[in-house]
C-alpha cells in the first residue's frame, strides 16, 4: 500500500504495530488480499490522526481517540456500511494488540458503529435464470470451446451459489461428477462440498471432454477453467461474461457473479429449502448473513398475493 506523501509517517512504535498486525492477519486469520489492505488501511488511519493528536504508543489510545476518529470518517461522508467496516477494523485491532500486551485494555470493546443499512440484493426471477443459459447455450452451439466454458461457467455459479473467487480457485480434481458436487475453498480457507445437477453437468461434461482440452497448455495446471490463453481463468473475465450475458435478456437485472449467488439462495428457499441447508451451501458463518434471502423471497410472495388474492 503506497504512503500518503501528505501524511506524516507514523512514530515508530506506532508502524511497527501496524507491520505485526498485518504479519498477524496474514499468518492466522488468511484474509483476502483486498479485505487485508482494507482492515491494514483502515488501522493506519486511525493511527495517523491519533498521532497527530499525540499519541506516541499503544499504550495511550483510549476510546475517545478511537470515537474521534470514527467521527472524522462521517464528516468526510463515508456510507453507513464503510463506517461500521472500520468500526469493526478498529475492534479487531484493539483486541488483537491487548491480547498481545501492546494495550493494557481494549477501548475497540465499548466502539459502536452504525448499523449498515441492509439492502435486498437484485435477482433474477426463474424465467429469466432460465433465458440466460439457454442464451448462453445457443451461443455455445457451434462448438467454440470458449463457449463451452461460458455456459459450463454460468450454469455452476447458478447451480451452486459460488463466490467467483471460488469459482475460478477450482480445479478439475475438486469436480465429483459421478455424485454430482464440487469441493469448493471459501473464506478463511474454510472448505465445503456443494451439490449441483443435471444441466450443469451436461455443460461440464461438454466443457471437460469438447472444450478445455482445446485450450489447455504449459500454463493451465489443474484449473478447471481456462482463460483464452489457456491460464486459469480470471475473475474479471467471468464478471464481463455474467454483464454481457445478461444485457442480451430483455428486462433482466444487470447483475455480476454475486447476483447470480444472490439468485441461485432465492431461487433455493423460495423452492423450500431451509436456512441452515442454505447457509451451508453459500458457506456463510452466520446465519444472519443467510436471512437477508428470506427478505427477497418474503417480498415477491407479497407481490404476488397483492396481485392474485381477491381480498389483499
Amino acid at each position: 500500500m503506497a504512503a500518503d506523501p501528505d501524511v506524516a509517517p507514523l512514530p515508530e512504535r506506532l508502524a511497527q504495530a501496524v507491520e505485526a498486525y498485518a504479519r498477524h492477519l496474514v499468518s492466522e486469520r488468511n484474509l483476502a488480499p483486498h479485505t487485508l489492505r482494507a482492515y491494514v488501511g483502515d488501522v493506519t488511519s486511525l493511527l495517523e490522526q491519533a498521532s497527530r493528536l499525540g499519541h506516541t504508543d499503544l499504550v495511550t489510545l483510549d476510546l475517545r481517540t478511537l470515537r474521534g476518529w470514527l467521527a472524522t470518517q462521517q464528516t468526510l461522508g463515508r456510507a453507513r456500511t464503510t463506517l461500521a467496516r472500520r468500526a469493526t477494523s478498529v475492534r479487531v485491532f484493539t483486541a488483537w494488540a491487548h491480547r498481545t500486551g501492546r494495550m493494557p485494555t481494549d477501548p475497540g470493546a465499548l466502539l459502536g458503529a452504525p448499523k449498515p443499512h441492509r439492502t435486498l440484493p437484485p435477482t433474477l426471477h426463474e424465467d429469466e435464470a432460465r433465458a440466460l443459459l439457454e442464451a448462453a447455450a445457443a451461443r455455445a452451439d457451434d462448438g467454440d470451446p470458449v463457449g463451452r466454458r461460458d455456459v459450463a461457467v454460468l450454469e455452476l455459479l447458478y447451480a451452486t451459489g459460488v463466490r467467483v473467487g471460488e469459482l475460478c480457485g477450482l480445479d478439475v480434481d475438486d469436480v465429483d461428477r459421478e455424485r454430482r458436487v464440487v469441493r469448493v475453498l471459501g473464506k478463511g480457507r474454510k472448505e465445503r462440498t456443494v451439490p449441483y445437477g443435471l444441466p450443469a453437468d451436461r455443460a461440464l461434461d461438454s466443457w471437460l471432454r469438447g472444450g478445455r482440452p482445446q485450450l489447455a497448455g504449459a500454463r493451465s495446471g489443474p484449473a478447471l477453467f481456462l482463460g483464452a490463453r489457456g491460464g486459469r481463468l480470471d475473475q474479471r473475465a467471468v464478471r464481463s461474461l455474467v454483464h454481457a450475458r445478461l444485457a442480451d435478456i430483455p428486462g433482466a437485472p444487470d447483475l455480476g457473479p454475486h447476483g447470480l449467488r444472490h439468485t441461485a439462495a432465492t431461487h433455493l428457499l423460495e423452492g423450500g429449502a431451509d436456512l441452515r441447508s442454505v447457509q451451508e451451501l453459500l458457506g456463510h458463518a452466520s446465519l444472519a448473513t443467510t436471512q437477508i434471502y428470506t427478505h427477497v423471497s418474503t417480498d415477491r410472495l407479497r407481490r404476488a398475493y397483492r396481485q392474485a388474492h381477491p381480498r389483499a
